[in-house]
């Protein structure tokens, strides 16, 4: 399965965006997904991640009450709504997706996008 991520760009702090990421080949139906993000300089860190059912669901301690991850199984599609963007959440964000449960940790998932800009101006 290859993820595929879409819905970066550019906006101001305050503003919401939402992320997709679909895939490629195999259907994302069966797997947990986790969304990561990079900034320049930095390390790949966990965003949120829901299971293949949606009944579980995790978030950075940085991003809870502002981040909404969901899925739609009947799409194959996963969504990170993000609302009360902050410069700081100025990242590259990808997408992976796993067999096994939805992780925090790098380490937790096998397939991994070529990530989407996100950017948050001031």
């Amino acid at each position: 399965v290859q993820p595929v991520e879409s819905g970066g760009g550019l906006v101001q702090a305050g503003d919401s965006l939402r992320l997709s990421c679909a895939a490629s080949g195999r259907s994302l139906v069966s797997y947990a997904v986790g969304w990561f993000r990079q900034a320049p300089g930095k390390e790949r860190e966990f965003v949120s991640a829901i299971s293949w059912s949606g009944d579980s669901t995790r978030y950075a301690h940085s991003v809870k009450g502002r981040f909404t991850i969901s899925r739609d199984n009947s799409k194959g599609t996963v969504y990170l709504q993000m609302n009360g963007l902050k410069p700081e959440d100025t990242a590259v964000y990808y997408c992976a997706a796993d067999i096994r449960p939805p992780g925090v940790t790098i380490r937790g998932y096998e397939y991994w996008g070529q990530g989407t800009q996100v950017t948050v101006s001031s």
